[in-house]
C-alpha cells in the first residue's frame, strides 16, 4: 500500500515549488482572501470572477493556492464563472484542529456552511485527490445544492475497502497532519450511495496516475454513465498543470453550465 499513501503525501513539496514560481498578483485581480467560522473553525477562502458559481476543493497537504492558484486554474475558471477555492480545515490558512473529530464529515460540511455563508444555492463542485472524495460525499449528501461535479485524479473511496482501511494508518496518531489523513476513511461511501447520485459528474484523472486503477476504474464500473477522461503522459501530481486538463475541465464546466 506504500503507492497509495505516496500518492497523497507529496503533493505538498512539489505544488509549492510551483506555486513559488507563479509571478505575484497585480492589484487589480479581482480575487478577494476572507475566512468564516464554520462550526467553530476558521475557514480560508479566496473569491474571484462573476457569473455561476464553481466551488474548488484541493487535495491533502496542499491549499487552494498550491492546487488551484499555482497552475492558473483559479485565473483561467474567474474568467468565465464566480470561483471560490477554500482552504480544507488542517491545510493553508485555515484552522488546523488537533481533534480527530474535527475532521472526515465536517470537511464535507465545511462546503455546505461556505455556500450559505456566500448565499450560494447551487454550484459547480470540482475537486482533486482528497478533494474528489469529499465532493463525492457531499453531492451524496446535498445533491440539491449542486449543478455538477468534477472528481480530478480520484474516483470512488468504497466503504469496506483495503483503500479506506489503509487511509487509518497514515502518520502518527495526535498530530494534525495525521490525524487529517486518517479521517478521510470516514468519507468513504457505499455502492448504493454511489449509485443513488442523479447529479452529473465528470472524471478527469493521469494515465500515470495510481488512483486511476484504485479509484477510478472500480467506479467507471459502477457509472458508466459518469464520463472518464485521461490527461496523457500526466501523473498524479502533475496533472493539474497539465494543458489538456486544464481545457477539460473547462469544457466540462461549460457544458453543465450552459445546460443548467
Amino acid at each position: 500500500m506504500k503507492s497509495n499513501i505516496s500518492t497523497f503525501a507529496v503533493p505538498c513539496v512539489l505544488l509549492a515549488v510551483l506555486s513559488a514560481a507563479i509571478p505575484a498578483r497585480g492589484d487589480d485581480s479581482g480575487r478577494h482572501a476572507d475566512s468564516f467560522d464554520s462550526d467553530g473553525v476558521k475557514i480560508a477562502y479566496v473569491t474571484a470572477g462573476k457569473g455561476d458559481p464553481v466551488i474548488l476543493v484541493h487535495g491533502l497537504y496542499s491549499s487552494a493556492a498550491m492546487n488551484w492558484e499555482a497552475p492558473g486554474i483559479f485565473d483561467m475558471l474567474a474568467k468565465h464563472y464566480y470561483v471560490v477555492a477554500l482552504d480544507l480545515r488542517g491545510h493553508g490558512n485555515s484552522d488546523k484542529p488537533a481533534d480527530a473529530a474535527a475532521y472526515g464529515q465536517p470537511m464535507a460540511d465545511d462546503i455546505l456552511r461556505l455556500m450559505d455563508h456566500l448565499n450560494i444555492q447551487k454550484a459547480q463542485v470540482v475537486g482533486y485527490s482528497l478533494g474528489g472524495i469529499i465532493v463525492m460525499k457531499f453531492v451524496i449528501d446535498h445533491p440539491d445544492r449542486v449543478v455538477a461535479a468534477t472528481l480530478g485524479g480520484m474516483g470512488w473511496l468504497r466503504q469496506g475497502s483495503v483503500f479506506q482501511e489503509t487511509f487509518t494508518r497514515l502518520g502518527g496518531a495526535g498530530q494534525t497532519p495525521a490525524v487529517c489523513a486518517q479521517s478521510v476513511a470516514k468519507l468513504a461511501v457505499t455502492a448504493e450511495q454511489v449509485e443513488s447520485v442523479k447529479v452529473p459528474v465528470n472524471i478527469l484523472v493521469g494515465d500515470r496516475d495510481p488512483c486511476k486503477k484504485m479509484y477510478v476504474d472500480p467506479l467507471e464500473k459502477l457509472r458508466p454513465d459518469w464520463p472518464v477522461t485521461v490527461i496523457t503522459n500526466a501523473g498524479h501530481i502533475t496533472c493539474i498543470v497539465k494543458p489538456q486538463f486544464k481545457a477539460e475541465l473547462l469544457k466540462g464546466i461549460e457544458e453543465h453550465a450552459a445546460a443548467k
